[in-house]
């Protein structure tokens, strides 16, 4: 009897048939893994696209309702929501977050009057309400004031839980917010409101669309690279989360997504918490307009890159196809 020598381990084996290689496969995905991100804006019936995401639209808070029931009965667990704040509205302080019947507001009773059952995250920042387009208050200089920005971003997390908010999710990455944030719900009664820190927020040049969507790309004065995290630093993002952890934060995010895949399972592999990406409006418009040119199968871009994050650590993901990938999903 002749004894196999090379190769005597194959690992196409496995690979050989559709139901070994679901068998054998590692990385699954789910519609309960992805949030939803919406656009709110003001009216009735009112749909507005919008022209740097193929196939996202705002929504006035009605028609968001229906988004709400469609994505429930996809089994997508949550959604997350950023308004488009009417020009008269903004001004330099941003004190629209801090109106109890605003558009985030009015969209967050909506739908949970609608739908109970399904998650709301909230985006706690004041760049959709500011008239300068800045995520917090600034100075003569145009500096973004940490302190008091926080003060401002502590009511508007109170404004948004008091509306029913079940996730909090600070995005202005101003020093010593969660912790401020996480003592002001508890003094008001609202210990169980998660919060979801955007730990790793890099000042990315993948945001424009989403700019383009709440309507603060034109009023930005400046960038934000005096608060947002430099692209080329990964040990800096390790301590961030770290800061935001021990203040409070259940859970953090990376954002954007696909660029830093290796700060997602460094933050997993460190802290083993629940870690979320946020495939931003720049990744969807490069899926988009890649499949559109044909230089990509739509379907496929979208479930290998949301697998991608699952596979590098990820609990869920933010992400514009998730209706979309939630039915390939089946």
């Amino acid at each position: 009897m002749t004894i196999a020598s090379f190769p005597a381990i194959r690992l196409r084996r496995t690979r050989a048939t559709g139901w070994s290689r679901a068998l054998h496969r590692e990385t699954f995905l789910d519609p309960a893994n992805f949030i939803w991100p919406l656009f709110v804006t003001q009216g009735k019936q009112v749909e507005e696209p919008i022209a740097a995401l193929p196939g996202v639209s705002r929504w006035s808070v009605d028609l968001l309702v229906a988004r709400a029931r469609e994505a429930q009965s996809l089994g997508i667990a949550c959604l997350a929501l950023f308004p488009n704040t009417q020009a008269e509205r903004r001004s330099e302080d941003g004190r629209e977050a801090l109106n109890p019947d605003n558009l985030m507001c009015q969209a967050i009773r909506a739908i949970k009057d609608a739908v109970p059952d399904i998650g709301v995250l909230t985006d706690v920042a004041l760049d959709p309400y500011t008239s300068h387009g800045q995520d917090g208050l600034i100075n003569e200089a145009g500096y973004v004031l940490n302190d008091a920005t926080s003060e401002m971003l502590v009511a508007q997390s109170l404004n948004q839980a008091n509306a029913g908010a079940d996730i909090i999710a600070p995005s202005d990455m101003m020093d010593g917010r969660i912790g401020a944030i996480r003592n002001a719900l508890e003094a008001d009664g609202h210990a169980n409101i998660q919060i979801m820190a955007y730990a790793a927020k890099y000042a990315s040049a993948f945001y424009g669309p989403f700019r383009d969507a709440v309507g603060s790309r034109g009023l930005l004065k400046g960038d934000k690279k005096g608060y947002q995290m430099d692209p080329a630093n990964a040990e800096e993002a390790l301590r961030e989360v770290a800061l935001d952890l021990a203040e409070g934060a259940d859970s953090v995010m990376v954002k954007p997504g696909l660029p830093y895949l290796d700060i997602i399972r460094r933050v997993k592999d460190r802290f083993e918490v629940p870690v979320f990406a946020y495939q931003v409006s720049g990744e969807y418009a490069m899926i988009e307009h890649a499949a559109a040119a044909g230089a990509g199968d739509r379907d496929a871009l979208i479930l290998e890159t949301l697998t991608s994050f699952r596979r590098a650590g990820c609990s869920g993901i933010l992400t514009y196809h998730a209706a979309d990938a939630a039915r390939l999903i089946g």
